[in-house]
């Protein structure tokens, strides 16, 4: 429903807490820009401030802004392997991401989500979302609007569906999460998720 994509899209950039529908699971979005929506999402889930965030983009021009010089060549080859889907790059931030993202540190995780929800948000609020899963700190990741509300319901988060007989949360699990070495053309993985091993295996000896 475009209308609802509009009005959830302008409830984010103005600072408000959306729950959206990703390719992975349901991530608890807020402007990645905005200090006090920031603040809102550790609240609301109990996450302790060491634990950064994962910034959503719209594509690798949205990307390009949160990324000191840009995306680096490997890590532009990866994306357009791997993006629009389950694959977080960590890359050296520039100065409009916010220290809270990052738990101050100089790197920031990006990744453009497959779901076709989640990316019509973040292209209607203009503005890059971050987004870890929709429940409490701990609680186990969840896959459905009523594993949100379940969860969080007792605070102010307007939560998106997926269209009808479309999958919310198709591959179930996080993102894959590496660190891209834009010297070297090296990559360590961070964490284990959608994007099998095997595929960036694959991927790097391509």
């Amino acid at each position: 429903d475009n209308a609802l994509v509009a009005e959830a899209g302008a409830a984010l950039a103005d600072g408000k807490l959306v729950a959206i529908p990703t390719e992975t699971v349901y991530g608890l979005g807020c402007n990645a820009l905005d200090l006090d929506a920031i603040a809102g999402v550790f609240e609301a889930k109990g996450r302790p401030a060491s634990d950064p965030l994962i910034v959503h983009v719209d594509g690798v021009a949205m990307a390009d802004t949160l990324i000191e010089g840009g995306l680096p060549a490997v890590a532009t080859r990866l994306a357009t392997a791997f993006w629009p889907g389950p694959l977080t790059m960590v890359l050296p931030k520039t100065e409009i991401v916010p220290d809270a993202i990052t738990s101050g540190g100089p790197t920031v995780g990006v990744r453009c989500p497959a779901h076709p929800v989640a990316r019509a948000l973040i292209t209607a609020s203009g503005v890059p979302v971050a987004a870890p899963s929709a429940n409490r700190f701990g609680h186990v990741s969840p896959t459905s609007a009523e594993h949100v509300m379940a969860d969080l319901g007792a605070h102010p988060i307007l939560v998106l569906r997926a269209a009808p007989g479309e999958a919310p949360c198709g591959v179930g699990i996080e993102s894959t999460v590496v660190k891209v070495d834009e010297a070297g053309g090296a990559l360590v993985l961070l964490r284990r998720g959608g994007v099998p091993e095997a595929a960036l295996a694959r991927w790097l000896t391509g």
